[in-house]
């Protein structure tokens, strides 16, 4: 190092020095590249084994309690499909969470952090449906002051969730079929051409092969659709499932309502079990809700339930007394 003489090396020297000098740069560049990776890498190994743990978590699945042997065939099946780009049909009761099964596969998939666009099949005006899946343009038709891209256009990259797709009318079925075959599509009042890329998620609580066996439902939409069924089971079919479910709620909405219950009584528990819950998870979530708001103390009772879900419990005098008067 001579920062204050000059012509102290001899340019042989000067040239030997650079060259070492270059070798040591890039040695030191990559043994620091090389930390880096290795930090990254033990980084990713740390996210890797957190994620594998988290999947076997019910936490994971946020409110899908998956302990019963029904909603584990669910969870399997689920994890085959999601991360493939194959079209999946949920099906199964009002209430049973058809929806977040539906955000549970685009949250495993490759798509995870692309678009994820909901579209309630219910709620699509007849005269509005071609323009709310597949856009206008201005003037497109009266009332249409300006462009606006469609649910299709808008998921593109992603994945479109379609609820409660069997409600859809014979002409907007029509339309579907059309995009699911060709992948592209025309926004009204325009003859451009828009090219989709779209994994298709539906779900209905309706009897499909009923409904293409009547003549209600077209039969090709029906079969473009049905490539990977899930069958979502009933609340009363996964008992198992029930009191975890309700222990979750009781957690939530204490915490939401900043109320200190914990816990669930015995009696309110034979009551919860001995239900047969037709609005199935999302009626039991709104009871817990109802149960914890009128809630005073730690503990949730059966008066705090509905009163459907009251079991009338006798105890040993009355039963006694029940038997007499028979006599």
């Amino acid at each position: 190092d001579n920062r204050i003489l000059k012509d102290v090396f001899s340019w042989h020297a000067v040239e030997l020095i650079q060259a070492l000098a270059t070798q040591v740069a890039a040695s030191i560049e990559n043994a620091h590249a090389f930390e880096e990776i290795e930090r990254l890498n033990a980084l990713l190994s740390e996210k890797t084994a957190y994620y594998e743990e988290e999947s076997h978590n019910p936490k994971d699945y946020q409110e899908i309690i998956i302990k019963s042997e029904a909603m584990q065939r669910v969870a399997s099946l689920v994890e085959k499909v999601a991360q493939l780009d194959t079209t999946v049909l949920i099906t199964g009761e009002t209430g049973v969470g058809k929806e977040l099964i539906a955000a549970l596969i685009q949250r495993l998939s490759g798509r995870a952090d692309k678009p994820y666009i909901k579209v309630d099949c219910t709620t699509l005006p007849e005269h509005l449906i071609e323009s709310e899946l597949f856009g206008h343009e201005k003037g497109a038709f009266t009332g249409a002051s300006q462009k606006r891209r469609g649910r299709f256009e808008e998921a593109h990259g992603g994945t479109i969730f379609l609820d409660e797709v069997g409600e859809l009318s014979p002409v907007a079925q029509a339309k579907l079929l059309r995009v699911i075959q060709e992948r592209q599509f025309q926004p009204l009042g325009t003859t451009r051409i828009v090219k989709v890329n779209v994994r298709i998620v539906a779900a209905t609580n309706r009897d499909l092969d009923q409904d293409v066996a009547s003549g209600r439902f077209r039969s090709d939409l029906y079969y473009r659709l049905n490539v990977f069924p899930i069958y979502m089971p009933s609340l009363r079919d996964r008992g198992s499932d029930i009191m975890l479910l309700a222990d979750h709620f009781v957690e939530k909405y204490a915490k939401q309502f900043k109320k200190n219950v914990k816990r669930i009584s015995t009696p309110a528990i034979d009551s919860l079990l001995a239900y047969h819950w037709p609005g199935n998870v999302r009626e039991l979530e709104n009871c817990m809700e109802r149960a914890v708001l009128l809630t005073n103390g730690d503990t949730v009772d059966s008066i705090h339930l509905p009163p459907s879900l009251q079991m009338k419990v006798m105890t040993p005098e009355k039963k006694k007394q029940g038997k007499l008067s028979s006599l």
